[in-house]
């Protein structure tokens, strides 16, 4: 059956001659500016950022429309402009709804990835900076109940434990042969941080709740998982200081994982058991011709009876697609 409007034939809401309903259509590789107000007095801040809109597509249905889903923008953006927004969660929060409604669609999503600046000062010349981070914003909607997950990508810098360990093992069996006692070398061994191979380290930690998330805070917490993090502007005495006290705190990307997940319990302790974490890390490897990549995907509870001695190696196999979902009406 074919659908007329005032234009004539509307082939999107046509039934297609194959009626099997589609998870995900939309468009992808939207770039816009959107402004972050704090207050109604027209300031705020600009953000660039890529989007992502889609819509679940029903088996009566050939197509989307998808002039909707710049509209659903466009509304947006100017509501944007208007009105205080304290995060960007809200604003694919409100365009989640939009595409569901103008869309006529069960289930709806957006996404946005956008360059976050922050200050921050560097740790011995303490000149301040400023850090592009990137965020991370998905909501979907079933036009009346919307869930949300949000997070960040942080850059940081992590050194190898195994290299360092060897490392250390030939150092103790020169300095032993070059006649200092084992207490010496002990003492020697505890003073200096021994070389190893270290690299840039791409941290992600994405957090779906439906208590506030403040993106400092996650970007906090990447860094500090890190065996140091990186500025965008470093004089001598800092770049020694970064590449002292990060080879005294070698890290695998398991552990910069782990150490993730240990910080969202410390530090963001509000969150419901029901929350839902996902922390990975890539590193960048120096000297060797592939990359590390570790990640867990979990609710919040099971993590922390993990860390209390309970449960442990019952990973809850939960992704960030289906614990999404399984806030909406179904």
């Amino acid at each position: 059956m074919i659908v007329k409007d005032e234009l004539g034939n509307d082939i999107q809401r046509s039934v297609p001659s194959t009626r099997i309903s589609l998870s995900r259509v939309g468009v992808t590789g939207l770039k816009r500016i959107l402004r972050l107000c704090g207050d109604n007095s027209g300031g705020g801040m600009l953000f660039f950022s890529e989007l992502e809109l889609y819509a679940r597509l029903d088996a009566s249905q050939s197509g989307v429309h998808m002039s909707r889903f710049i509209e659903n923008i466009e509304k947006a953006a100017s509501e944007i402009a208007r009105l205080s927004f304290p995060d960007f969660e809200t604003i694919t929060d409100r365009m989640a709804v939009e595409i569901a409604g103008t869309q006529g669609a069960s289930w709806a999503e957006a996404r946005v990835r956008a360059q976050y600046p922050m200050k921050k000062r560097t740790p011995k010349s303490d000149i301040e900076a400023e850090n592009l981070y990137t965020f991370i914003g998905r909501s979907v909607s079933d036009g009346e109940l919307t869930r949300r997950a949000v997070g960040v990508e942080v850059n940081g810098f992590t050194v190898c434990p195994c290299a360092k360990e060897m490392v250390s093992e030939k150092a103790r069996a020169a300095l032993l042969k070059a006649g200092y006692r084992e207490d010496q070398v002990d003492e020697i061994l505890s003073i200096l941080p021994m070389p190893s191979h270290n690299q840039r380290g791409l941290g992600t930690l994405l957090i779906g709740s439906e208590e506030p998330v403040r993106a400092e805070k996650l970007v906090s917490i990447v860094e500090d998982s890190m065996s140091a993090g990186i500025f965008a502007l470093l004089k001598r005495p800092d770049e020694l200081n970064i590449v002292w006290e990060g080879h005294l705190k070698p890290r695998f990307a398991e552990d910069v994982v782990r150490e993730m997940l240990r910080g969202v319990t410390e530090r963001l302790a509000h969150l419901e058991d029901g929350a839902f974490v996902m922390a990975g890390q890539e590193n960048f490897e120096s000297i060797h011709a592939h990359n590390a990549y570790a990640e867990r995907c979990s609710l919040l509870g099971d993590i922390r009876r993990e860390l209390s001695g309970g449960a442990c190696g019952a990973i809850s196999q939960v992704s960030l697609e289906t614990w999404l979902d399984a806030g909406l009406r179904g």
